[in-house]
């Protein structure tokens, strides 16, 4: 199959954003970002995970930005992001800053959705003064905060140390991972989706994750691999909705559980039975749908009047 890093036809397909541009993060690294929907309208960030893009996010982009303006930018080294040697939860922090503080207006609010490291991403910025001056709420996907690699259920054998040792090198392989092939696809499926994803569904994650860069791919498996945010959690202090796949083999749900119990302001956990851990492409109408109520609930109209 073609080496094509995202769809080119169907609802995975990313739509030509309204505009782009480049955010410049704290230590020099460039981001792009993109801005779909009308000028004016309640805004919306999205921010994607390890290994992925910002096509990784086409569903909610289509859907919401038809009365939306939704922001989304490429992690550094992810997409069109160009890689940098600085690979921390504080360079993620930074970034974030970085696109909030290009995009939107001073004083102005945005629902904030982050899947998977997109998360971690959030949470590692909850002590900033730019991310609390712009997060009116918050949406949690298929994330956590601490002991990534020895609650992963990727390696199916009995929790201990063989089987994180086994995680830890699964995750952290150098490998490259080749052109999507079925075996590929099949690969991808077990270790990062329900087993009832759609084969687009399943096809459409393969090309965004295949495309990124192995070296990208390894640099950031080591900060994924000793993370803690647990103080983190309890700092972010917007209104916060968790999301998380029953079956999700990366995240399981002991990680929204936990999150759950430490966010200041939890507005629950929703538990998809038969997902896994891409729940923006696996569930997207239930996933944006989420970050439509918390836009009506939580971001102030007068911005959208303002901006107008």
């Amino acid at each position: 199959m073609s080496r094509l890093a995202h769809m080119a036809t169907g609802p995975y397909a990313p739509p030509a954003p309204a505009r782009e541009l480049t955010a410049v993060s704290a230590d020099g690294a460039r981001l792009h970002v993109e801005v779909h929907g009308p000028d004016g309208a309640p805004a919306v960030v999205l921010a994607h995970g390890w290994t992925c893009s910002t096509a990784f996010w086409a569903a909610q982009l289509r859907d919401l930005a038809t009365d939306h303006r939704v922001i989304a930018y490429d992690q550094r080294g992810h997409g069109r992001s160009p890689a940098h040697p600085a690979c921390s939860t504080e360079a993620l922090a930074d970034d974030l800053e970085a696109v909030l503080a290009a995009t939107l207006a001073p004083g102005e609010q945005a629902v904030i959705a982050g899947h998977s490291m997109g998360g971690m991403t959030v949470l590692a910025a909850a002590t900033r003064p730019g991310f609390r001056e712009h997060a009116a709420a918050v949406l949690l996907c298929s994330t956590g905060s601490s002991r990534l690699v020895a609650e992963s259920l990727v390696v199916p054998m009995r929790a201990g140390r063989i089987r994180t040792w086994l995680t830890k090198r699964v995750l952290g392989s150098r490998a490259p991972l080749g052109p999507v092939t079925p075996l590929a696809l099949r690969i991808l499926k077990y270790g990062t989706m329900g087993p009832g994803s759609a084969p687009h569904m399943v096809e459409a994650c393969a090309r965004i994750v295949h495309a990124c860069p192995r070296r990208v791919r390894h640099a950031w498996s080591q900060v994924l691999d000793l993370l803690d945010l647990d103080h983190h959690v309890r700092e972010l202090r917007a209104p916060t909705a968790v999301v998380v796949g029953a079956a999700d083999r990366m995240t399981p749900p002991v990680h929204a559980r936990a999150l759950a119990a430490a966010l200041p302001d939890c507005l629950g956990v929703t538990e998809l039975p038969g997902l896994g851990h891409m729940t923006p492409v696996e569930a997207p109408e239930l996933v944006t749908g989420k970050i439509r109520e918390l836009v009506i609930t939580y971001v102030p109209v007068r911005h959208a009047k303002e901006d107008a």
